[in-house]
């Protein structure tokens, strides 16, 4: 009965025997996009990408050797240009088309919840790593052509340019990357990722100017530098 018991408590306890818990900083410089698309006479279009920065805190739980959970708390800076043809309200006025563009700048707190998996070492000391999962966004800072409120050229409406975009935003994270060992519990860490937007962010063109099937998302590709300790 007791070598029973002692089995049980090792199979309950192995867990535990890889769980290990590295705490980091990284900065992300990025290149951001929106994606922008909508049926003719409005025709949304992507078109300029901006420069971002990011950066932030992040946790890898371990749950086997190779193998861990990665989340944390992120500023990052997202958006882009895109242009369209204004055609009145929804359309109704179609002697009226006005070209248009507007560049959206938005800041967000990202919280990420992906697996992350290593490989042995490829090189002394050195582990390559492979992250995906989803990522919840919740914007914090907008501002369209520049400023905090927008006047619609068409209704001289003016609105804040928070109330333009949705109020949380979901990504598909992918990243690849190297992590260097540099001390007994110092690593250095780099790589590449790609978030990709899964929701539309529009707010204002179907809702108060009632155009059709206007869709917005973001893109993010990103340059992951970090430290763990």
């Amino acid at each position: 009965m007791k070598k029973l018991i002692l089995t049980l408590a090792s199979l309950a306890l192995a867990p535990a025997a890889f769980a290990q818990v590295e705490i980091g900083l990284k900065i992300s410089p990025s290149i951001t996009s929106l994606r922008a698309e909508s049926p003719a006479p409005e025709s949304f279009q992507g078109t300029d990408s901006k420069v971002s920065f990011g950066g932030g805190v992040f946790v890898d739980y371990f749950f086997g050797q190779n193998y861990a959970i990665n989340t944390g708390l992120f500023l990052t800076g997202k958006g882009g240009s895109f242009t369209y043809t204004d055609t009145g309200k929804g359309g109704m006025a179609s002697s009226y088309k006005q070209p248009m563009s507007q560049k959206l700048t938005m800041q967000y707190l990202e919280i990420p919840a992906t697996i992350k998996l290593f490989t042995n070492e490829v090189a002394p000391a050195t582990r390559l790593y492979f992250q995906v999962g989803p990522s919840i966004a919740i914007p914090v800072g907008t501002r369209i052509n520049g400023e905090k409120f927008y006047t619609d050229t068409f209704t001289q409406a003016q609105s804040s340019a928070s109330s333009h975009v949705f109020a949380v935003d979901v990504n598909l994270l992918g990243s690849v990357g190297a992590e260097y060992q540099l001390g007994s519990s110092t690593k250095l860490l780099a790589g590449l990722s790609y978030h990709r937007g899964l929701l539309d962010l529009d707010r204002y063109f179907e809702k108060e100017r009632g155009f059709k099937d206007v869709s917005i998302k973001n893109s993010v590709f990103a340059l992951d530098l970090g430290i763990k300790f």
